[in-house]
């Protein structure tokens, strides 16, 4: 992860799930994830976002991400996200609101 980039940007990655805080644990040893996840047990983050997926037996938070600008308002939202690619995009994008002067 381009952890170390973002921060850089002075910018934070944070996930969200409606899955559990062990579950998340247990996600991101696996995955090797250093950043961190919500554990959206309620349903009402993924709600506000736009991004709860109620199949017949099961819920879940689609992966997007949104782009938050300093002074809270979503700038960008990527709802299709390839994660081979996907962080070089947000940094591109985040070094793009910076020269327009929105610091991120």
């Amino acid at each position: 992860m381009d952890q170390p980039k973002y921060a850089q940007r002075n910018a934070v990655v944070l996930g969200v799930s409606v899955d559990s805080v062990n579950s998340h644990k247990e996600f991101c040893t696996k995955q090797g994830l250093n950043f961190k996840l919500l554990a959206d047990a309620d349903d009402k983050v993924s709600a506000a976002y736009g991004t709860l997926t109620n199949l017949v037996v099961a819920k879940f938070s689609a992966r997007h991400t949104f782009l938050i600008d300093p002074s809270g308002k979503i700038a960008k939202v990527y709802e299709s996200v390839d994660p081979e690619k996907h962080s070089a995009e947000v940094l591109k994008e985040l070094d793009a609101m910076e020269k327009l002067g929105g610091k991120p």
